[in-house]
């Protein structure tokens, strides 16, 4: 089973039999075998006939909706877990202040220790002063997020630590066209953050996905504050995600010459753009606030570079390591879902601590 993409600009997709076409506006098509497939990502301005609907219902097939602009929209899902003492026993230790803040550690320490060891190779290859110094004050960090005795402070430690890992990721890339000021999204500001950007939102489809199948809650976050709509538990898990699956492999697309210059487009983002949505300004003027649409201008991918990008991502995710606590090899498509469990049986009392996955 597989997860199948799909970009296009304009496309429709339809039932024929028992698999699925693909028909694009050049008359071209594409077949998709639903006994083959568990999701399927449709990037750009795909309609879905009814027959065709069906026939992904049938199946159970996950449908998740980007924008051209790699940016989620919404998705079917047919994962809903049907265990509610699960869920009931999730909600509840939302408000068990230990439980919660026990978990919030794990996931702060788990993202800064990834970083830090990323950081450490990019030293040993750059030799730079400021990745050392860097290095030692993310370590500072860390130190703290052991001793932290609120979620508001370590949400404030792991920012703090983002922002210095950020200011040396620069020194990842050995090509001078790779472009990276800084991190900058809705919108991306420069091809390296257009390809962070977009990675990350595909960890975070498959992070809630393995999530729903376990049976929990994707909503119900214990690192990240919760919000309507938003999908914390899924960005809780995603933190030990980033860097081996989007900061790593983002660098070996530029330094590998995976990805060049013609993979990116200049877009002018806008608050009344349905394809390139931007917030609408709220700006306070005397005694009533007032709603100002803006603009910004944003890198993208091509759709060339969205194929590559996904490509190597997939390669990515069957690339077999050895777990660093499981002790045996898995890919790490197999490691998300080992953590989704592991995290399942943390929440269910099966299991006392939670422990993020680790690089070596």
């Amino acid at each position: 089973m597989s997860t199948v993409y799909v970009a296009a600009d304009r496309a429709r997709l339809t039932k024929s039999g028992q698999t699925l076409v693909l028909k694009y506006e050049d008359n071209t098509q594409r077949v998709i075998f639903p006994f083959r497939t568990d999701q399927l990502v449709l990037i750009g301005n795909i309609d879905i006939t009814t027959p065709a609907l069906k026939l992904l219902m049938h199946h159970q097939i996950d449908t998740v909706f980007l924008n051209k602009n790699g940016k989620f929209n919404g998705k079917i899902t047919f994962n809903r877990g049907k265990n509610i003492f699960l869920r009931l026993r999730q909600f509840r230790l939302l408000d068990d202040e230990k439980f919660s803040l026990q978990m919030a550690r794990a996931i702060a320490g788990g993202k800064i220790r990834n970083q830090l060891v990323f950081a450490q190779r990019i030293r040993r290859e750059r030799k730079a002063p400021e990745v050392t110094q860097t290095i030692g004050q993310m370590n500072d960090l860390l130190k703290k997020v052991q001793e932290a005795d609120s979620k508001e402070r370590l949400r404030g430690l792991e920012g703090s630590a983002a922002r210095l890992y950020f200011s040396i990721y620069k020194y990842a890339f050995l090509v001078d066209w790779a472009d990276f000021p800084g991190r900058s999204m809705n919108p991306p500001k420069s091809n390296v953050n257009a390809v962070l950007s977009f990675l990350y939102t595909l960890i975070k489809n498959r992070v809630e996905a393995a999530l729903e199948t376990e049976g929990l809650d994707p909503y119900a976050s214990f690192f990240h504050a919760l919000n309507y709509g938003k999908v914390g538990l899924a960005f809780d898990m995603m933190e030990e995600f980033r860097v081996p699956l989007s900061d790593m492999l983002t660098a070996s697309l530029f330094n590998l010459g995976i990805l060049d210059e013609d993979d990116f487009r200049e877009v002018n983002f806008r608050s009344d753009d349905d394809e390139f949505p931007l917030e609408m300004e709220i700006v306070k003027e005397g005694d009533e606030p007032q709603i100002l649409p803006r603009s910004s201008v944003g890198i993208l991918l091509t759709k060339k570079g969205l194929t590559r990008v996904i490509t190597h991502f997939e390669k990515r995710l069957e690339t077999e390591i050895m777990h660093p606590w499981a002790e045996r090899r898995m890919s790490y498509k197999q490691i998300i879902r080992y953590q989704a469990r592991h995290l399942r049986r943390v929440i269910s009392g099966e299991e006392q601590y939670y422990q993020p996955f680790g690089i070596r």
